[in-house]
C-alpha cells in the first residue's frame, strides 16, 4: 500500500483502520503484484467505514428521540412523581448514548486524536451504562408500586428513588472514566478487546454486570407477573368468569407486555454481550458491528416503551405538538399493560 492511501485512512474506534470492517485484515487485498506495465493502480481503501456511518445515523435517531422526552418531563411541572424521574433518567442516558455515537463518528474521521477518542468511547461507555442501570431501578420502581401499593405515593419512595437515581449514574460516571483515567489498550494492543481502545479485563466486567443486572431484572419481572396474576384472578373470582373477566383479559396483556419489554431488551443486549466474553481484538471488526449496532436499538426502543405509550406523557407530547389533547388520549383508562 502507498503512503498517499496510507495517510488517507482515518481512525475507527473498533479498529485503527476503519477499512478492515468486513475482514481480520486490510480492507482490499494488498499481496497483488504489479508490474510496471500496469497502468492501473490499486483501489484506494474506503474513507468512511459504512458500519460507523449505520452508528452515527443511529445515534442521531436516539438523541432526537430522548431529546424529545427529556423536554417534555423538564417543562411539565406535573411529570415529578418518581416514575417519571426515572422515566427521565433513561432519557437523558440514551441522549447521551445517542450524542455520544455522533462525536464519537465526528472527531474519530476529522480531529484524529486519541484524547478525543478516549472522552467520546467513555461518553458511550457511561451513557450506556446509565440506560442499562435506569432500566433496572424502573424494574425495581414497577415491583415496589405493587408490592407496597398503599404506601407507595409517599415521601420514603420519593427519598429511595433519588438514591438509586444518584447511585446510578455516579457508578456509571466511574465506569465511563475508567479508559480516560488509563484502563485502556493504546500504549499496548494485545490487551485490546472487541471496542478499542478498551481492554479485555475492561469488557468482562461490563459484560458480566450485565449479566447480573439482567438476572435481577428477569427475577424481579417473575415477581410482578405473580402479585399482577394474583390480584386479577382475586378479582375475577369476584365476577365468577375467570377467563372472560375483563381484568383478567387486560392483566394477560400487561403479562405480555412486561415479556416483550424484558425480551426486547436481551435481543438488543445480549448478542454483544456473549461475543465480548469470548472475542478480543483479532476477531474480525465485522462481528464486533453486527452485534453492537443492534445494542444501540435499544436506546431507539427504550422511549416507545416506556414514554410515549404512558398517557400523562402523551398528554404532555400532544401540547407541546399541537397545544390540544384528543379525547381518546383523555380519556383512555389505565390497565395493567401500562405497568
Amino acid at each position: 500500500m502507498s503512503d498517499e492511501y496510507k495517510a488517507s485512512v482515518t481512525p475507527s474506534w473498533l479498529t485503527p483502520d476503519p477499512t478492515a470492517w468486513s475482514s481480520s485484515g486490510d480492507g482490499f487485498t494488498d499481496n497483488a503484484t504489479y508490474s510496471p506495465l500496469d497502468s492501473f493502480p490499486p483501489v484506494p481503501p474506503l474513507l468512511v467505514n459504512p458500519w460507523d456511518i449505520l452508528l452515527c445515523s443511529s445515534g442521531t435517531l436516539i438523541a432526537c428521540e430522548n431529546a424529545l422526552v427529556v423536554l417534555v418531563i423538564w417543562q411539565n411541572p406535573s411529570l415529578r412523581a418518581p416514575m417519571f424521574l426515572l422515566i427521565g433518567s433513561l432519557a437523558l442516558a440514551d441522549l447521551l448514548a445517542g450524542l455520544g455515537l455522533v462525536l464519537h463518528f465526528t472527531l474519530a474521521y476529522l480531529l484524529r486524536s486519541d484524547s478525543a477518542q478516549l472522552l467520546t468511547v467513555g461518553l458511550v461507555v457511561a451513557s450506556f451504562s446509565a440506560s442499562v442501570f435506569s432500566l433496572l431501578a424502573i424494574t425495581i420502581d414497577r415491583y415496589l408500586s405493587l408490592y407496597y401499593a398503599l404506601t407507595y405515593n409517599s415521601e420514603r419512595t420519593a427519598a429511595f428513588t433519588y438514591t438509586m437515581l444518584v447511585l446510578l449514574w455516579g457508578l456509571s460516571l466511574c465506569l465511563g472514566l475508567l479508559p480516560v483515567t488509563g484502563v485502556n489498550c493504546l500504549t499496548e494492543e494485545s490487551t485490546c478487546s472487541v471496542v478499542r481502545p478498551l481492554t479485555k479485563n475492561n469488557v468482562v466486567v461490563l459484560s458480566v454486570s450485565f449479566l447480573l443486572l439482567f438476572g435481577l431484572m428477569l427475577q424481579l419481572y417473575v415477581q410482578i407477573c405473580k402479585i399482577v396474576m394474583r390480584h386479577a384472578h382475586q378479582i375475577a373470582l369476584q365476577h365468577h368468569f375467570l377467563s372472560t373477566s375483563p381484568h383478567y383479559v387486560t392483566t394477560r396483556k400487561g403479562v405480555s407486555t412486561l415479556a416483550i419489554i424484558l425480551g426486547t431488551f436481551a435481543a438488543c443486549w445480549m448478542p454483544f454481550t456473549v461475543y465480548s466474553l469470548v472475542a478480543d481484538y483479532t476477531y474480525p471488526p465485522l462481528y464486533t458491528y453486527a452485534t453492537l449496532v443492534p445494542a444501540t436499538y435499544n436506546s431507539v426502543i427504550n422511549p416507545v416503551i416506556y414514554a410515549f405509550r404512558n398517557q400523562e406523557i402523551q398528554q404532555a407530547l400532544w401540547l407541546v405538538c399541537c397545544g390540544c389533547i384528543p379525547a381518546r388520549v383523555t380519556h383512555s383508562a389505565r390497565t395493567p399493560s401500562h405497568v
